[in-house]
């Protein structure tokens, strides 16, 4: 697993003028969800007009190699999880501080900048993969390394 919380929001303008710079500590070791607001210190914690969303997952399989939550700005990466699938379901993951609980409301479809992050042509090959966005229903730790999941029905 590997985890991203950024201050910043890097994708603005045009993607042909390629994004901000990524600020230092963008990828960390752990991550604190409260339930309800998101990731703290993340863009996104706390905003009305993203708690619905405030932790978005995608999984490694269909990313291009070399590619990573820098380049795609999801929150949590995955193996092993067909995330896109998810829409409407609990996806519970703990790895070793207790479950974390994450109703998947929609899907994170990609964007342009993936061209540009990425390589030309990742935005139409990830579409239907690029991922869900959440609510977090529980306050928890994410860690990097193995994690346990369960996908429960809401």
């Amino acid at each position: 697993m590997e985890l991203l919380a950024s201050p910043v929001h890097r994708f603005e303008g045009r993607p042909a003028d390629g994004p901000a710079p990524a600020p230092r500590g963008e990828l960390v070791d752990q991550i604190q969800i409260r339930a309800g607001l998101g990731i703290v210190g993340d863009r996104y914690f706390n905003h009305p007009a993203h708690r619905d969303a405030a932790v978005t997952v995608i999984a490694r399989e269909f990313l291009p190699p070399g590619a990573g939550l820098t380049q795609v700005r999801r929150n949590v990466l995955v193996t092993g999880i067909a995330v896109d699938d998810l829409v409407g379901q609990i996806l519970s993951m703990d790895s070793g501080s207790g479950p974390v609980r994450l109703a998947v409301t929609r899907r994170a479809n990609p964007c342009a900048w993936l061209d540009a992050t990425i390589a030309p042509g990742a935005w139409k090959k990830l579409r239907g993969h690029g991922g869900v966005r959440c609510r977090p229903l529980d306050d928890g730790t994410l860690r990097v390394g193995p994690v346990e999941v369960s996908i429960g029905t809401g």
